[in-house]
């Protein structure tokens, strides 16, 4: 993809310039599995890192259906209005066949795709648990390296596990739709924990009574859950919108801006940052240690002590000692 050190130099200039090819290709090269491109996008992230620019990452989840990426579109056209770059990093559910997108959702976000201070980049999950693609950190930093004030990160709609996308974002959104009291029961608490913003959307026409009710029986929820400290007060809420008639875009992102102006003054904004990049230090570790379990070698020991653990000859723990040790060893 790149031939030598210089030209990966030379992409890290033409991102810092916000050079949207460049971004695209830099986003493609940290997406690659191949060895030699995991070398040179190691190098290539190196290089970003010195940058201070720093954009509001906010991420977003919610049931497939919701409307995730009309709300994105609206509110991603309403931030370009008012002068904002933005970027959205739509991860979407991938085939079992090729790994590819299977929605694409740069398709469905035209008028959103037309704006020249938008980017949209559609990535496979690459069954990537989450919500999130496998190298959605790197191709958030890419994005602030290039000038972007925004970056939305769309997860899939998985349900739970999605609660990893906090470890990407400085806020993080939760869009729901119109609903009874019994569906309320079916969002976990999990989830609702680390929303900052719990969107009621679809707002509008006939569902705008049911959209109102559903805000307030989660309202009497977030009551409910402990206070967090990195909160003013007040948060975390819900509220009431339509990405369709984009009603209430405005005050979202007046909330957004009041909530992370708090935790900058707070101090919050930076040693959340500064957790995250510890935990995916440490997610890094453990995915590279799973890596090398698809290594031929170590998949006939793996194959030989499970033959061992089944005859009783091997205690299973003992087992799985010896693996990673022979693990460790590899990598001296």
């Amino acid at each position: 993809m790149m031939d030598g050190m210089e030209n990966i130099a030379e992409l890290a200039k033409s991102v810092m310039n916000a050079d949207r090819r460049a971004l695209s290709q830099a986003i493609t090269l940290i997406e690659s599995s191949r060895e030699d491109h995991r070398i040179q996008a190691m190098e290539l992230m190196d290089k970003l890192r010195l940058s201070n620019k720093k954009a509001i990452r906010i991420g977003l989840s919610g049931t497939p259906g919701v409307g995730k990426s009309t709300f994105i579109e609206s509110f991603g056209t309403y931030l370009t209005g008012i002068g904002l770059r933005v970027a959205v990093l739509a991860v979407d559910p991938s085939s079992v066949r090729s790994g590819g997108s299977i929605l694409g959702d740069k398709t469905r976000m035209e008028r959103l795709a037309r704006e020249p201070n938008a980017f949209i980049r559609p990535s496979p999950s690459q069954t990537h648990l989450g919500g999130v693609a496998k190298r959605s950190r790197e191709a958030v930093t890419i994005c602030e390296v290039a000038g972007f004030d925004v970056i939305f990160i769309e997860t899939v709609g998985v349900g739970q596990s999605e609660t990893i996308v906090s470890e990407i974002s400085d806020v993080f959104l939760l869009l729901i739709a119109p609903a009874g009291g019994d569906e309320l029961q079916g969002v976990k608490r999990g989830i609702m924990e680390i929303a900052d913003l719990i969107l009621v959307n679809k707002a509008d026409g006939d569902l705008k009574a049911a959209a109102s009710r559903t805000c307030s029986d989660y309202a009497s929820s977030l009551m409910l859950l402990r206070k967090r400290r990195h909160d003013p007060e007040g948060f975390p809420l819900a509220m009431t919108i339509s990405a369709l008639e984009e009603v209430g875009l405005a005050d979202v992102w007046s909330k957004i801006e009041q909530l992370v102006d708090w935790r900058k003054s707070d101090g919050w904004f930076d040693h959340n940052r500064k957790a995250q990049s510890r935990f995916w230090f440490k997610e890094e570790i453990r995915q590279g240690l799973l890596s090398m379990l698809d290594k031929e070698e170590v998949k006939e020991e793996i194959s030989l002590l499970m033959n061992m653990v089944d005859d009783g000859e091997i205690y299973p723990s003992a087992a799985a000692q010896k693996i990673l040790k022979k693990c460790i060893v590899e990598t001296d």
